[in-house]
């Protein structure tokens, strides 16, 4: 695919965004408004994929339903425990 025809795409998926969303009937100051509140979106949505979501999932794989204390009220539930995990 070369530079024009990727530009020409890129053009039509812009027009078709507009159309969508209908804010090619937007004052362009309506337009900035909503654009910025896009993009802050888009932004935010990037950022708790890329940094909260990997917390979380290594979180959930390091849960273990079995007690991991070596007091003695926990010492015979995590013994049973060893046995069926």
């Amino acid at each position: 695919m070369d530079i024009k025809s990727m530009k020409n795409y890129l053009y039509w998926l812009f027009c078709q965004f507009e159309l969508i969303t209908c804010s090619y009937l937007m004052e362009p100051w309506e337009k900035v408004l909503f654009y910025t509140f896009n993009v802050t979106m888009l932004v935010m949505l990037a950022y708790t994929a890329y940094i909260i979501f990997p917390v979380h999932i290594s979180m959930a794989f390091q849960f273990s339903p079995c007690p991991q204390h070596s007091s003695s009220a926990y010492r015979v539930t995590a013994q049973l425990c060893s046995h069926s995990c």
